[in-house]
């Protein structure tokens, strides 16, 4: 740090970069802060089927839908319809939630991406 005689102060030098350092860091978090409000949409599939219109409008109380999955598959987990995680259903004080047993990796979320667009 140079004092107001221009000579140079060796020991506050450390103090002034660490103080710059806290500063950025602070301005970043704060750049940041508006992601956090973002509101997401995370949806859980727990299978798949394709019907007719007409099975669709026999559907009553009762009636049993078959999926395209078997009992103990993952179950797949999206935010805004892009396949994030993997996991499975488990009660957590007397209500349903989904344990992540795989977490899909930023790379694999872009490369998933571009095969979309193909």
């Amino acid at each position: 740090m140079v004092d107001e005689n221009g000579t140079i102060n060796e020991e506050n030098i450390g103090e002034d970069l660490e103080e710059e350092s806290g500063h950025d860091e602070e301005r970043g978090a704060r750049e940041l802060d508006f992601i956090l409000d973002i509101p997401l949409e995370l949806s859980v599939e727990l299978g798949k089927t394709k019907m007719l219109v007409n099975d669709l409008l026999q559907l009553a109380q009762g009636s049993i839908i078959e999926l395209n999955k078997l009992a103990g598959e993952p179950l797949e987990v999206y935010i805004n319809r892009k396949l994030i995680a993997r996991g499975e259903v488990v009660v957590v004080n007397e209500k349903f939630g989904v344990r992540l047993t795989d977490v899909i990796t930023p790379i694999d979320r872009v490369k998933s991406l571009a095969a979309e667009d193909q």
